[in-house]
């Protein structure tokens, strides 16, 4: 089954960025969010598999929208993607919930194997 998945970051580069990459490899974007507002809805609404999650957002934080959707029983994967890279915020986010974390700026390849390596850990 090919995995549906919501990219949300307010840099329309990386949106493309990560739309490309995952599209590139039979991803369905299912829909994309500028702010946590309309990430947090959209979650919601599409139930992805995968949510692409930005730590830093014109409105809230990327924790704030893991809590909130994790807090709502959604069960999509959650990778966050920040230029944010400390070991203590990293460690806040997995144990929140995310299912990987990876830093900004990252390779196409650093991307697909996070996301591969979330999806065989959770089949």
């Amino acid at each position: 089954m090919t995995k549906r998945i919501l990219i949300v970051d307010d840099s329309s580069y990386m949106r493309s960025l990560i739309n490309e990459t995952l599209t590139g490899e039979g991803y369905n974007i299912v829909g994309m969010a500028v702010d946590g507002e309309s990430a947090i809805d959209l979650a919601l609404e599409l139930k992805p598999d995968i949510i692409t999650l930005d730590q830093v957002l014109p409105d809230m934080t990327g924790m704030d929208i893991l809590t909130a959707v994790k807090g709502a029983g959604l069960e999509s994967l959650i990778i966050m993607v920040s230029a944010v890279g400390q070991q203590s915020t990293i460690k806040e986010a997995i144990d929140a919930g995310a299912s990987d974390y990876i830093v900004k700026p990252f390779s196409k390849k650093e991307l697909l194997e996070a996301i591969h390596k979330m999806i065989a850990k959770n089949h």
